[in-house]
């Protein structure tokens, strides 16, 4: 599969992540949360790239709801934040779907919290 993004194709899987991590960038990261009926905001991004630094600097670790929940707390200034807050911005599951839309690797993490 792949998607088009300013004329030039990029190549997903059929599940929609990117082949290859580096055909990433936010211009991609837009057409991706379009096609999931996402409006980015600065939150959005912050778990994006959260999870693209997570995946890039700490050998390929994807982190799950429960981490998302204690790094977003903490980079928003301990905001009372819960996984309902991050399943309100990624309805699509929020390490899965912000990890579509920033690029990375599908998780081959079965269920669990």
């Amino acid at each position: 599969m792949e998607i088009n993004v300013n004329g030039k194709d990029v190549e997903t899987t059929a599940s929609g992540f990117l082949s290859n991590l580096e055909d990433w960038n936010e211009e991609v990261a837009i057409v991706i949360a379009k096609q999931e009926n996402i409006e980015l905001t600065d939150k959005h991004w912050d778990v994006i790239h959260y999870l693209r630094d997570e995946f890039i600097n700490n050998n390929g670790n994807l982190p799950n709801t429960r981490n998302m929940v204690k790094a977003m707390s903490k980079a928003w200034g301990n905001k009372k934040v819960n996984a309902k807050f991050l399943y309100d911005l990624f309805p699509g599951n929020p390490s899965k779907q912000a990890g579509r839309i920033g690029g990375l690797p599908e998780s081959r993490r079965k269920g669990g919290y």
